[in-house]
């Protein structure tokens, strides 16, 4: 299940992301019925536009269970139907946005928007949802014990 400290994970390891590329992104996660769990922009984003997107692609992906730039691929199949009351934000089939997957199963999808290319927007939702399905961005450390001290 995609827990708000999991989302708030997810959203942190994206941010971490877009400042080592310095840019300045907004950051969406939902559940996969498309229903926000977490959104944060850095300061200097675009505005209200670059978090609508965000939440978009972050719908289409959860709902799809496929990168949102394949939304429409999923309508002409006729794999995917939306009821609108349940979508406040309308999906968004443009690139940046990525299903949250564990143990094969569609927890929901990070959307990331503000960037200047689509591909590094999708590149800071897949470092944010690498991270928190691992549960951490590195393998751990070996601890050192200090060898005791003869004095």
């Amino acid at each position: 299940m995609l827990t708000l400290s999991k989302a708030r994970k997810i959203v942190d390891h994206a941010l971490e992301r877009a400042k080592g590329l310095n840019i300045s992104v907004s950051v969406a996660v939902c559940d996969p019925s498309g229903r926000l769990i977490a959104l944060n922009q850095m300061d200097g984003s675009v505005g209200w536009e670059t978090d609508r997107s965000s939440i978009g692609k972050a719908v289409a992906a959860a709902i799809t269970g496929r990168p949102s730039d394949r939304l429409f691929e999923e309508f002409d199949r006729g794999a995917v139907r939306i009821p609108t009351y349940n979508n406040v934000f309308p999906p968004r089939g443009q690139r940046g946005g990525l299903p949250i997957v564990e143990a094969g199963v569609v927890q929901g999808g990070c959307g990331v928007s503000g960037a200047p290319t689509p591909e590094r927007d999708e590149d800071c939702a897949s470092t944010g949802i690498a991270a928190s399905v691992e549960g951490r961005t590195n393998p751990p450390r070996p601890t050192v014990v200090p060898a005791p001290s003869p004095w």
